[in-house]
């Protein structure tokens, strides 16, 4: 692998990094709509670093290709989970109220 192992390892540090610090946020925020900020944040940055370590050392091989489409599907489902999480919680908060 030469080179690229260094490389490798510290894309990996900041994607792992970057997940602790959402984790971190999760369990410090008090209401749920503040949790969910920190949710979604997971699957931005952090997922992208891993990605790009995947791909450093796979290339596009078949594990590449895996790996950029579980992070695409993730980039992109994420949101309407999210919103679909945050309009469940608010009925539940405030039944009366109309979304």
């Amino acid at each position: 692998m030469g080179a690229a192992a260094p490389v490798v390892d510290v894309l990996l540090a900041l994607g792992v990094a970057g997940e602790l610090l959402c984790v971190l946020g999760v369990l410090v925020m008090r209401t749920t709509l503040d949790r969910l900020h920190y949710v979604a944040a997971a699957t931005t940055v952090p997922a992208f670093l891993v990605l790009a370590a995947v791909l450093v050392r796979e290339h596009v091989t078949s594990g590449g290709l895996q790996a950029i489409a579980a992070t695409g599907l993730l980039f992109l489902l994420n949101p309407a989970l999210v919103i679909a999480t945050a309009r469940a919680a608010q009925r539940a908060d405030d039944p009366d109220s109309a979304l």
